[in-house]
This record gives C-alpha cells, sequence and structure tokens, in this order.
C-alpha cells in the first residue's frame, strides 16, 4: 500500500484502521484471538496506521490493540486519545464529561502506555476540545510529553479551524481527526481543510464510510444491537433511514457499473480528495478489511468524483450527524 505523510514527519498507510467498533459503540466485542487474525492480516495488507482511545470500552479496546500490535511494533503506529471523564465508570459505556487539564492528561498518557504496552504513543490527540481549558495549556502540557519522549505527535479531534491554528502556535499538530465522507463534508467548508493544507496538518476521516451506511450493507434498522450507538444518532431514526437508503442504492448502482463495492467506490472518494488525508474505516471482519484495502488501489477520474459529489450530497441526506448533545462538543 502507498503511504501518506501526516504532519510532524508522522508517515503512514494512506489508509489505516480504526478500532473501536472492536469492543465499544456498535456492540461488537471481538475476542484477543480474531483481534489477533485481524491485526495480523492487516499488517500483511500494507497497513501502518492504528487508530484507538482510551474511551474505547472504557479502556479495553487499548489493551485489544497493544496485544495484537506487540509483534509489530516497529511497523506499525499507534494513534489513541484523552479528553473525557471517566474515572470509576469503567462498568459504564459512556464517560460523563470533558477534562483537558494538564495533569488529567498526563495520568491518561502514562495509562495508555501502560495499557497499549509500549514505551511512547506515536500519535496522541485530544479527544475532544475541553472548553474550560485553554487550548494553549493542554498543548503545552502535551507537548511536554513529547519533549520528555512519552509521545511522537500529537492530533486533535473535531475542532474547530480556529481551535487548531491556536494549538499549532503552540506546538505542531500532525493530524486533526473528524468524521468525513461522502455524507459528511463539513471539513471542506469550515475552514479545517484550509488550516490542514496551510499548516501542513494531516486529515484523518473517521467514519468514512458514514459508520457503516455507505457499504450498504444495513438496509434493516432492526439488525442494529439494542446497544448499538447509531440508535441515537438522528440519521439512524427510522424515517431518515429510510431516505438515506435511497442515496446509498444510488451509490450501490454506480459501484456496480465499475464492478466495485459501495464502500470500495466511497473510500476511494476519500482518498482522492487529498494526499494529505488517511482515513480510518473500522471493521471487525477480515473480508471487510481486504475490501477496504483494495479500495486504495481505484483510480477515479474527475467525472467519477463529481458524480458521486452529487448522488450522496450533504443537502440530500436526512437527518443531523450527531444528537443535540454530542454536536455541542464537536467544532469547538
Amino acid at each position: 500500500m502507498k503511504t501518506r505523510s501526516l504532519g510532524s514527519g508522522l508517515t503512514v498507510s494512506a489508509l489505516g484502521l480504526g478500532c473501536m467498533g472492536m469492543s465499544h459503540a456498535y456492540g461488537s466485542n471481538v475476542d484477543e484471538k480474531a483481534a489477533q487474525a485481524l491485526f495480523d492480516r492487516a499488517v500483511e495488507l500494507g497497513v501502518t496506521f492504528f487508530d484507538t482511545a482510551e474511551v474505547y470500552g472504557p479502556f479495553t479496546n487499548e489493551v485489544l490493540v497493544g496485544q495484537g500490535l506487540r509483534r509489530h511494533r516497529d511497523k506499525v503506529a499507534i494513534a489513541t486519545k484523552f479528553g473525557f471523564t471517566i474515572g470509576d465508570e469503567a462498568k459504564a459505556d459512556r464517560p460523563s464529561g470533558l477534562d483537558s487539564r494538564p495533569e488529567h492528561l498526563r495520568a491518561v498518557a502514562e495509562a495508555s502506555l501502560e495499557r497499549l504496552g509500549v514505551e511512547v504513543i506515536d500519535l496522541f490527540y485530544q479527544h475532544r476540545v475541553d472548553p474550560d481549558v485553554p487550548i494553549e495549556d493542554t498543548v503545552g502540557a502535551m507537548a511536554d510529553l513529547v519533549k520528555e519522549g512519552k509521545v511522537k505527535a500529537l492530533g486533535l479531534s473535531e475542532a474547530s479551524a480556529a481551535t487548531l491554528r491556536r494549538a499549532h502556535a503552540v506546538h505542531p499538530i500532525a493530524a486533526i481527526q473528524s468524521e468525513y465522507s461522502l455524507w459528511t463534508r463539513d471539513p471542506e467548508t469550515n475552514g479545517v481543510f484550509d488550516a490542514c493544507r496551510e499548516l501542513g496538518i494531516g486529515f484523518v476521516p473517521f467514519s468514512p464510510l458514514g459508520r457503516g451506511m455507505l457499504t450498504g450493507a444495513l438496509k434493516d434498522l432492526s439488525k442494529l444491537g439494542a446497544n448499538d450507538f447509531r440508535r441515537g444518532l438522528p440519521r439512524f431514526d427510522q424515517a431518515n433511514f429510510d431516505a438515506n437508503l435511497a442515496l446509498v442504492e444510488a451509490l450501490g448502482t454506480m459501484a456496480k457499473e465499475k464492478g466495485v463495492t459501495a464502500g470500495q467506490l466511497a473510500l476511494a472518494w476519500v482518498l482522492a480528495q487529498g494526499d494529505f488525508i488517511v482515513p480510518i474505516p473500522g471493521t471487525t471482519k477480515i473480508a471487510n478489511l481486504e475490501s477496504n484495502v483494495a479500495a486504495a488501489a481505484i483510480t477515479l477520474t474527475q467525472d467519477d468524483l463529481a458524480a458521486l459529489g452529487s448522488i450522496v450530497a450533504p443537502d440530500k441526506v436526512a437527518g443531523a450527524r450527531y444528537s443535540e448533545a454530542m454536536a455541542k462538543m464537536a467544532g469547538r
């Protein structure tokens, strides 16, 4: 697989692997043996960029990733995140708030290093911007971890362009992670892409397959588990889901004409938006992993890109991407 450069000299595979769904949010809990097989195959296919966070589980996903990549440590870059209040809530599946105080992020970094079983975190993200802590204070403390050799590169997640610029003024930011796909294109118009291009910052789209919707595999909401995170998202309300399903069917028609899957077409579109972009689709199945990786080899013409952009244009998508409460934590 070809590689792409994020900021701060961090070079990774053009397509990474988001690991959240292996033990968080979608009702899946992949056992250690299955996870190991998935990680081994990913590395074999050339994937070198893996994404986790302390809140996934919470905590258990970092352990799973650390164990699964231990034998490949010299070949891969591992990204993890801090920023939520978890405390004794290890038994819960949702955090209770935000905390990016310097002392807290340092404690999380130390705990993440232990759970991952590594000596250094390759990319350390602030998971959500904490309105109660100036970004300069947070990034200053993150920079101290770089000086101490505990972290290689710094990142933000779901931050505004203004916050990204302020953060980068304190210490170089290697990447910003936000949702981006055919049906979620906010970074194109809110200044984030402009800041990335200007400052040499990489962009890491999570949910580049629309939380699975753009694969065309999800056709019935009853297939979602009771604890599936998507049940709380407006786009997956029944009426909105039905409307969006029509868009996905049109995407599938174009994919069939090209001899690829809808998911591959959606990923190829994201990859074509710029060489500073490294999407991290998640999966728990090797077959899906192989399909996703194959998308990196698909070449789309300008006419293809325009057609895709029109088929699943954001103004055709029914429902907001987040609930009101979750939306308040994004774009600060």
